[in-house]
């Protein structure tokens, strides 16, 4: 199977599913997929067995299904935690940066800002005893 053009699990699973065929099935139920093809006459007992082997199949597939998603699942969940700590980190350098910001600095920045933006909120910045915004 070439499965090195996909990237995650899911696509690998999905790309698995998509392949499989008569032989995966046969060689999973034992071989006995071609022998029910054949023959017809099968007893009752053979088709409970047959209808086991599927179910059986069927849960081999759905759980390798879920451990795929799972794995898919925990690997969004990282990096929504990575971006989040990132956004918080230039936030607080954003607001950082505004604090230590001259009023001339923050006018000149405002003036570059294209119209459709609106001007964001300058904090307003406590005088120092010298006169000068800390």
């Amino acid at each position: 199977m070439n499965t090195e053009m996909y990237q995650t699990p899911m696509e690998v699973a999905v790309y698995q599913l998509h392949n499989f065929n008569i032989s995966f099935f046969s060689s999973l139920l034992g071989g006995d997929v071609v022998s029910v093809k054949l023959d017809n006459s099968a007893s009752g007992a053979s088709v409970v067995a047959l209808d086991n082997k599927i179910e059986q199949a069927m849960d081999l597939v759905k759980n390798h299904l879920m451990y795929a998603v799972r794995e898919e699942v925990e690997i969004l969940k990282e990096q929504i935690r990575e971006l989040v700590e990132k956004n918080s980190q230039l936030e607080r350098e954003n607001t950082l940066l505004k604090t230590l910001a001259s009023p001339e600095q923050l006018e000149k920045f405002q003036s570059r800002l294209s119209p459709e933006e609106p001007a964001p909120k300058t904090p307003e910045a406590p005088e120092a005893p010298g006169g000068s915004a800390v």
